[in-house]
């Protein structure tokens, strides 16, 4: 039967319909007898809750299709991590979803960086459903990088569980960043082409699996360090979100990657003259572009360069600051003083950063953007969806 089964319940009777061969169950409550005591009774409670979902309301689809929620922190408006969980009994690790790569990874037992001596490692001899692989990984970030083996295991999301899950075990984790980090790992959740040693990617494996009903997953980060940030495996939630959304078509398969018309401030053309590429990349703090183009942003916006290479603004002058302007896809994206200030307890700071894309997109648009946009990543259609976050 291919349709959703329902329980209904009306004047004390129940009807459990077609999905069960047409047959039909009357059953009369007793006094001090509750709905589910009578049903296990008549040893029809397992299909009764197989099929009942109290949360069905509140999902976005009209047919209440599932949707599994992971809670993240949000670290200081920096980083935003979730807690997953891997093998048999369940070892957990907090992890970055991040768009921006395509690999699960975490430390292990058999590293020996810094990192892998201040922060939980995976010991695979302790699950008795992990399964060694000849594969070796390597994965370089823009900070940060990891070498390992690759093995298979049962993940843990939220209420989702990825039984045959391929990920990277590290044992070598060069460098200070992962070691000051406050996560374990990274689950990447980009295109499989850019998978390192073509390891199929965490959300590939559910879409294969039948684990989500809608293949897509959207994103909510929540503002100044404040709770509430989540990730949503199978559907996108409209509580955080105002007005419509903007679907924009990929530009490429790879990472979640559009074409951005231009980059405006009070009317005139500051960055991204004529069009340009980007990525939406949640595990990315800030928003990068080429060196010439931010310079031209920093200027525009009144933030200044201190002797470490920080551009500084004035936070008295916050609110005569311009909006910046990202028309992607014929749609004009603002983004407001608000958003692209950092402040902390003494300065305030340009949420822009120049860097040297070396080979990716030139444009990346990290969290100081997502913040702003509910974001959407629709693998079924190989498209983003932006709508203005609550």
């Amino acid at each position: 039967c291919n349709k959703m089964k329902w329980l209904l319940v009306l004047m004390a009777t129940v009807a459990l319909s077609e999905c069960m061969t047409n047959m039909y169950v009357q059953v009369t409550l007793v006094k001090d007898k509750s709905l589910r005591d009578v049903l296990e009774e008549k040893g029809l409670l397992q299909e009764a809750l197989k099929y009942y979902n109290p949360g069905a309301k509140y999902l976005p689809y009209a047919d209440n299709t599932f949707a599994a929620n992971e809670p993240l922190v949000n670290y200081m408006d920096i980083e935003y991590f979730g807690v997953i969980s891997i093998g048999t009994p369940p070892q957990s690790f907090k992890v970055i979803f991040d768009t921006g790569s395509a690999n699960l990874w975490i430390p292990s037992v058999y590293c020996n960086s810094d990192p892998c001596k201040n922060h939980p490692v995976f010991n695979p001899q302790k699950s008795s459903t992990f399964r060694f692989t000849r594969q070796s990984v390597q994965i370089q970030y823009g900070t940060g990088s990891m070498t390992g083996f690759l093995g298979y295991d049962t993940v843990r999301i939220g209420s989702i569980v990825d039984t045959n899950q391929i990920f990277g075990l590290s044992k070598t984790e060069p460098g200070s960043f992962f070691y000051y980090s406050p996560f374990e790992g990274i689950l990447g959740l980009a295109y499989p082409s850019i998978s390192a040693s073509r390891a199929t990617p965490v959300f590939d494996n559910m879409m294969q699996e039948g684990l989500v009903s809608q293949d897509l997953f959207s994103f909510y980060l929540s503002k100044n360090g404040q709770a509430g940030s989540v990730v949503t495996f199978g559907g996108y939630d409209s509580s955080y979100y105002n007005g419509q959304i903007y679907w924009i078509p990929l530009s490429q398969e790879t990472y979640w990657q559009i074409t951005m018309d231009s980059i405006t401030i009070n009317g005139q053309v500051v960055a991204c003259n004529g069009g340009c590429q980007a990525i939406v990349d949640t595990g990315t703090s800030l928003l990068t572009g080429p060196y010439n183009d931010i310079s031209n942003i920093q200027r525009s916006i009144g933030a200044t360069s201190n002797s470490y290479g920080q551009n500084e603004i004035n936070c008295n002058n916050i609110n005569n600051m311009p909006t910046v302007y990202f028309e992607i896809n014929g749609i004009q994206f603002p983004l407001p003083p608000s958003a692209y200030v950092r402040r902390n307890q003494y300065s305030c700071s340009s949420g822009f950063s120049g860097m040297a894309m070396n080979g990716v997109p030139q444009w990346i648009l990290g969290d100081v953007f997502i913040r702003e946009y509910y974001s959407i990543f629709d693998r079924a259609n190989n498209r983003v969806g932006l709508a203005v976050a609550v």
